[in-house]
C-alpha cells in the first residue's frame, strides 16, 4: 500500500484536535550566507516529539474487537510514548518493549502514561524483535513505528503543516531513522510543491537509509553507535524505503560530535532542548552537508533527552570548544607554588573552577604534586594563552 496525499489529509482530520500544530520559527543566527533557516521544533507536543501523530492516527484505525486486544510496539522511546498517549485516549492497554538502555525519561514518561513497559535488549532492534515475539504470544495489535502506511499518513502532517506555513521552501530537511517521519513528509511536500528539495538526515553510526538507497534495496547494518538514540535503527522501513526512493533527493550523515555540539547549540543559542536524533538537521546545516541555499525548513524531530546526558553534552562541548579547559603540571610542593600557577591563570583572564593538589600522585615523585586546574575559558586561542604563559614561568603542562 503506498501512501498518498489524500492519506496525509485524511490523518490530519484524525489529528485535529490531538495534536499541537507547532511552529515553524525563523531563525536569525542560523541565517545567512544566502539561507534562510526555519525551525520546526515537535519537542513542543505533549509526548515531547513527532511520533504522537502517527500513533494516534493508527489506534483510531482499529477495529473494536483490536482495541480489545491491546497494542504492543517495540520503541526507543519516543514511539512508546506516542502510542502509549493514543492508547490511553482510546481505552487500549498497551505494552511497550524498550531498549535496557533506553532514556530513564522516556521510560518514566511512557509509564506515567498507563502502558507496560519491558525492557530488553541493547537497542531499538533488540526491542522490536522481542515486541514481535510477545505480540504473537498475546495476539495484541503490533504498532510499528515506520512501516505502516496509517503511521506514515500521520507523521506526514508536519510536512502539510510546514508547506501551510512555508509554501515557497527551497528545501525540507527531515531527520531519518527508521524512515516513517521523512517519508510522510516527502509525500506531503512532493505533492503540494514538487520543485522543494527534501534532504534527510542520519546519524553516521546508524545510516541504514542512506546505505539502502545507495545500494538500491534494502541494507541492514551489522551495529548501529550513535548518542542519537531516536534514529538508531540498523534496517528501513519497507514502505518507507520505497517512498525515500521515489521522492527524497538527498541524504547526508552527521557524526556524535557533530550532533553534540549541535544540541548545545541549540540549547544556548536558540533556546530550544533537542535530543540528538532532532539535532541531526541542524547539525547538518552547519556542517554544511547540503546545499542550504534559499529558504530551509528543519524539523527538530524531539526533545526527550535525559538531564544526564545533557550534562555530559555540556560539558564535553565547553571543552571541544575551549570554553574549558584541564590543565595538568607538577609543581614542587612548597608553600607559594601553587599561588603562582593561579597568578598566571589569572592574569591571563581564565577563571578556575576546581583545583585538585595531589602530593600523593605516583607521577609527582617525592618532593612534588601533581595539580590539576578545570578553568572557564573563552575559546580555544585563549586557551593556548594560558598554556604559553604557564610554560614560559616554567611549568610543564599536559
Amino acid at each position: 500500500m503506498s501512501v498518498t496525499l489524500a492519506d496525509v489529509i485524511r490523518a490530519r482530520q484524525v489529528l485535529h484536535g490531538v495534536v499541537h500544530k507547532t511552529d515553524l520559527v525563523p531563525s536569525q543566527v542560523l541565517s545567512g550566507e544566502g539561507r534562510e533557516v526555519y525551525l520546526k521544533s515537535e519537542s513542543l507536543q505533549q509526548t515531547g516529539s513527532f511520533k504522537a501523530r502517527g500513533a494516534h492516527v493508527r489506534i483510531a484505525g482499529l477495529s473494536k474487537e483490536e482495541r480489545a486486544r491491546g497494542v504492543i510496539a517495540g520503541s526507543a522511546g519516543n514511539h512508546a510514548q506516542g502510542v502509549a498517549l493514543a492508547a490511553r485516549h482510546f481505552g487500549v492497554q498497551a505494552t511497550i518493549v524498550m531498549p535496557e538502555g533506553a532514556p530513564l525519561a522516556k521510560v518514566a514518561a511512557t509509564r506515567e502514561l498507563g502502558a507496560k513497559v519491558v525492557l530488553h535488549g541493547g537497542g531499538y532492534d533488540d526491542a522490536y524483535k522481542h515486541a514481535v515475539s510477545l505480540q504473537q504470544e498475546t495476539g495484541a495489535v503490533y504498532i510499528h513505528p515506520f512501516t505502516d502506511p496509517l503511521v506514515i499518513a500521520g507523521q506526514g502532517t508536519v510536512g502539510l503543516e510546514i508547506m501551510d506555513d512555508l509554501p515557497d521552501a527551497d528545501t525540507v530537511v527531515v531527520p531519518v531513522g527508521g524512515g516513517g517521519l521523512i517519508a510522510g513528509i516527502a509525500v506531503a511536500v512532493k505533492a503540494m510543491s514538487p520543485q522543494t528539495r527534501v534532504v534527510g538526515v542520519e546519524a553516521s553510526g546508524a545510516a541504514s537509509m542512506r546505505a539502502s538507497l545507495l545500494a538500491g534495496r534494502i541494507i541492514s547494518l551489522e551495529h548501529s553507535n550513535t548518542i542519537a538514540d531516536g534514529i538508531a535503527v540498523k534496517t528501513p522501513g519497507e514502505e518507507a524505503f520505497a517512498i525515500c526512493r521515489e521522492f527524497v533527493d538527498e541524504i547526508v550523515t552527521v557524526d556524535d560530535d557533530e550532533i553534540a555540539q549541535t544540541i548545545l547549540f541549540l540549547l544556548e543559542r536558540c533556546k530550544i532542548v533537542t535530543e540528538g536524533a532532532g539535532a541531526v538537521t541542524v547539525a547538518a546545516i552547519m556542517g554544511g552537508k547540503f546545499d542550504c541555499r534559499g529558504k530551509v525548513a528543519a524539523v527538530l524531530s524531539g526533545g526527550n533527552i535525559d538531564v544526564t546526558v545533557i550534562s555530559n553534552i555540556i560539558d564535553k562541548g565547553l571543552l571541544k570548544a575551549g570554553r574549558r579547559a584541564k590543565i595538568h603540571t607538577v609543581i614542587e610542593d612548597k608553600p607559594g607554588r601553587l599561588n603562582r600557577v593561579l597568578k598566571v591563570v589569572s592574569e591571563c583572564g581564565a577563571n578556575v573552577v576546581s583545583v585538585q593538589h595531589d602530593r600523593a600522585h605516583l607521577e609527582a615523585g617525592i618532593g612534588h604534586a601533581l595539580l590539576e586546574l578545570v578553568l572557564e575559558t573563552q575559546d580555544r586561542e585563549h586557551v593556548g594563552r594560558v598554556v604559553q604563559a604557564l610554560e614560559h614561568q616554567g611549568f610543564r603542562i599536559s
